[in-house]
């Protein structure tokens, strides 16, 4: 069984595009035990796959405004997801997203990276690009996601 991150984001919208860096990361250099799956703009066209990958734990990640400096990285709580945090550059709220998948699979994690700049055309930051190759060296390492601290 394996389990999955589910990277989201517009790569033509600066920081918008952290998700879509880490999947290009991990297809570069994988994580053990982790396959990837780049939904894009739009993730809910990638449901279905990661539905038949079977997966035991999906670790979904975005670009989300929580009101923290530029890179900050947080576990988000599933309730707060669409609420509060999301750069909304996606069609369907996220929190659907996650309630469609939480039908079959058991465990969903959803990790934020504070962005800095989302304007159009703009590259993702330096200080976004350090946060989501600081999560890419955990996922390599097989290190776990408690450290983060939890906003929601």
């Amino acid at each position: 069984m394996t389990d999955v991150v589910f990277t989201v984001g517009n790569v033509l919208r600066g920081d918008d595009g952290a998700g879509p860096l880490l999947a290009q990361l991990l297809e570069d250099l994988p994580a053990p035990g982790w396959t990837v799956v780049d939904g894009e703009d739009v993730p809910e066209n990638h449901t279905h796959h990661v539905r038949s990958l079977a997966p035991r734990r999906v670790l979904i990640v975005d670009a989300a405004d929580m009101q923290l400096p530029p890179g900050a990285v947080r576990l988000i709580e599933q309730d707060s997801v669409a609420e509060q945090f999301m750069v909304t550059t996606h069609a369907i709220p996220l929190n659907f997203l996650i309630d469609s998948l939480r039908e079959t699979v058991p465990e969903i994690l959803f990790l934020g990276i504070q962005p800095e700049d989302t304007s159009f055309f703009a590259p993702v930051t330096s200080t976004v690009r350090n946060s989501v190759e600081a999560v890419h060296d955990r996922l390599v390492r097989g290190e776990g996601f408690e450290t983060y601290e939890t906003v929601g």
